[in-house]
């Protein structure tokens, strides 16, 4: 079993003492930073585990897990550090943290409103995501009966089911019906007031008793929107407009948006010691009648003219509506503006008998599948074990639960070459329904009698099914082909990958190549012929446990320069481990220190070597050479081959990686320098082969 990240995460984030709450989501987890300028994302997404993650204006920032993002969240607030709450935070005359708040001065902040909007919203659906789930499976095992003719059209009005079938009705109406209670608990809860206050409220609107004042009363259009039915009775001389509650989730959001103001205020006029008695007392005073009266007749209404605009933009041309649909929700998802269109679908349903939107929407949901699947595919390729974790948990989410956010935020946001591809599959989707519902005459489209997620397991609860289902899986292939073809990499980033791999297997290469104990080694003389001049002049060194420190000398010619002038953010912003730069005057590269060969790439770009004693040292020619496939380089050594310090390692040709326009820099890094002690390189200057670089200290007993 995998160890958890969780404490990884919370180092990456700053540590305990830099969150100031933590809370979570279905897949991703959702952190309140008190400084957030100094968190790395691309250390964060390093960690094994992690799919992604996502900076938010106003110090928050979200880390995606995907589906086990419970048992993560549960493992960090289990932490000895995270146990009590956050601690205190940092001091103000920290350095670091001083200079992170001046580089992201003026960038967070600024649109922090538009954040917590986004958040309002979806943090109101995401906690009952999994009941919806489970529910949009019973509706589909429903349709799938009726098609099978098991059953009677079980959603159409007047059919009655015999008790069997009707109790399993019941189960996904036990959701839906109430969805306004549950929407308003996590709605009030995110804006700071108590939620079971909340959920008093809406649940007035809901009660048999609220229904049964408007009986004998005939329904009339709110506004003069037909959508929109309500009953107008009188009480103290006041017309209440009494509507059907039920699947309405504009109403719990408008109440539970004036509610938090309302309990931050009566909190402040009201003394402690009353709080608990009359903070409540008084919300519900003021909120039952104010929801009843004006709210929740208003969010009927709005919720009403939105499923009106969309209703008569697909009447008049569900060829428009079904290509449109879908190359809008990508951009949609990631805002969350997805939540009220899936208000609105539910609204359909209860209003119409049938929803015209996730049709379409089923469109983009297999292009993004199909995406992930063509990332997959290509991880396989690359060796890329992260990737390959990361695709296999998003794809299941998708075809299995129809859920596109570990797909969205694990992938396709990080890689912004899939987005382009991920629309053309869109496209071809939302064209093949239009065309689809062209040829066969069907006024509204693809269209479902219920609200379900649009995965494999819920293809039978579309009409007509074999449309839809030609319509999904263009676009699933289509994306996923084009991925393929085209890599979700870009050719800069394809060859960090590279480099950042290609260490990874060398260092695992030596923990199974490094002898399992050192000896002192033998001198070698080093031929003039396999040597340049300077280095015949070199005295061979040994390798010995007992001595102070261990030295890696100078493979190479040139100015020694700081990792951090690497043109390069893996190795410039030390994230493969300590060491130095040197730009090279010479075109050979020869071994450091005596020890054996992890890691010969045949490209000639990247050496992996465990000196005598256990040091692990990367030798990277150039930066992004690992594209020149070769050409210009003449490996001399290969993998498990015992050298010794001067032993050549490869030759390159100057001019042939000059005239490509890769920068010749050659990193020299130490890859586990957790192992030892304190890593010195040489301050800087010129150096020639056999020269001392960089001096490691043994780790304190």
């Amino acid at each position: 079993m995998a160890a958890s990240p969780a404490s990884d995460i919370v180092k990456a984030v700053g540590g305990p003492g830099n969150i100031e709450s933590l809370t979570h989501c279905a897949t991703r987890l959702r952190f309140q930073l008190r400084d957030a300028g100094g968190v790395d994302q691309k250390t964060v997404e390093s960690i094994p585990g992690v799919m992604g993650a996502v900076p938010q204006a106003g110090d928050r920032f979200q880390v995606v897990i995907g589906g086990g993002v419970q048992n993560v969240y549960n493992d960090i607030m289990a932490l000895p550090d995270m146990k009590g709450g956050a601690t205190a935070a940092p001091a103000d005359d920290d350095i670091d943290a001083i200079k992170a708040r001046e580089r992201n001065k003026g960038v967070r902040g600024k649109v922090a409103w538009i954040d917590s909007l986004f958040e309002f919203l979806s943090d109101s659906f995401r906690p009952i995501l999994g009941a919806l789930l489970g529910a949009s499976f019973f509706i589909t095992f429903m349709a799938l009966m009726a098609t099978l003719n098991v059953i009677p059209d079980w959603n159409a009005p007047g059919v009655t089911l015999e008790p069997s079938w009707a109790f399993i009705n019941l189960m996904w109406q036990s959701v839906f019906v109430f969805l306004p209670l549950m929407v308003a608990y996590n709605a009030t809860k995110k804006v700071g007031a108590d939620p079971w206050v909340g959920f008093a409220i809406m649940a007035v609107l809901m009660l048999p008793g609220f229904t049964a004042l408007a009986q004998g009363v005939e329904p009339t259009a709110l506004f003069g929107n037909p959508a929109a039915q309500v009953a107008i009775v009188p009480v103290f001389g006041i017309p209440l407009p009494i509507a059907n509650y039920s699947s309405q989730v504009f109403p719990p959001l408008l109440m539970a948006a004036a509610l938090g103001p309302l309990y931050k205020l009566l909190r402040r006029i009201i003394t402690p010691n009353l709080q608990l008695i009359f903070v409540p007392f008084f919300a519900m005073l003021i909120m039952m009648p104010l929801t009843a009266f004006i709210i929740g007749p208003i969010g009927v209404y709005v919720g009403a003219v939105l499923a009106s605009v969309l209703a008569a933009i697909n009447s008049f041309s569900p060829f428009i509506f079904a290509i449109v649909i879908p190359l809008a929700y990508p951009f949609m998802v990631p805002l969350g503006l997805h939540w009220p269109i899936n208000a609105i679908m539910l609204l359909n349903i209860q209003t119409l008998g049938y929803d015209f939107i996730q049709g379409p929407m089923g469109a983009w949901n297999f292009a993004c599948f199909g995406a992930t699947a063509g990332v997959l595919i290509l991880a396989y390729r690359h060796r890329d074990t992260q990737m390959k974790q990361t695709a296999t948990g998003a794809l299941a989410a998708g075809l299995l639960g129809g859920i596109s956010e570990p797909s969205l935020y694990g992938i396709h946001l990080r890689f912004k070459r899939i987005y382009p591809r991920m629309l053309v599959g869109c496209f071809v989707g939302g064209l093949t329904i239009g065309v689809g519902s062209l040829i066969l005459g069907l006024p509204n489209g693809v269209t479902t009698q219920a609200f379900v997620f649009t995965s494999l397991l819920t293809i039978p609860a579309f009409d007509p099914i074999g449309l839809y289902a030609i319509a999904i899986a263009l676009a699933f292939f289509t994306s996923m082909i084009l991925v393929m073809l085209s890599n979700f990499r870009t050719p800069e980033q394809q060859a960090e990958f590279e480099a950042v791999r290609d260490a990874a297997e060398a260092a695992a290469a030596a923990e199974h190549l490094a002898p399992a104990a050192v000896e002192a080694a033998e001198p070698r003389a080093i031929d003039a012929s396999e040597a340049a001049p300077a280095m015949a002049a070199v005295p061979v060194a040994t390798a010995v446990l007992e001595r102070a420190a261990i030295e890696i000398a100078a493979p190479l010619a040139g100015t020694v320069l700081a990792l951090s002038e690497v043109p390069d953010p893996v190795f410039g912003g030390g994230v493969m481990g300590p060491g130095v730069a040197i730009e090279p005057t010479g075109d050979t590269v020869y071994a450091p220190g005596p020890g054996t060969v992890a890691a010969a790439q045949p490209t000639g770009h990247a050496f992996g070597l465990v000196l005598d004693g256990g040091l692990e040292v990367l030798i990277h020619v150039g930066i992004d050479t690992v594209n020149l496939k070769g050409e210009g380089f003449d490996v001399k050594v290969a993998n498990g081959d015992r050298v010794e310090l001067g032993t050549p390692l490869v030759t390159f040709d100057r001019k042939i990686i000059a005239d490509a326009g890769y920068p010749l820099i050659t990193p020299v890094i130490v890859l586990n320098a957790d192992d030892f002690g304190g890593v010195t390189p040489v301050p800087g200057g010129t150096v020639i082969p056999g020269d001392p670089l960089i001096s490691v200290d043994p780790k304190e007993a």
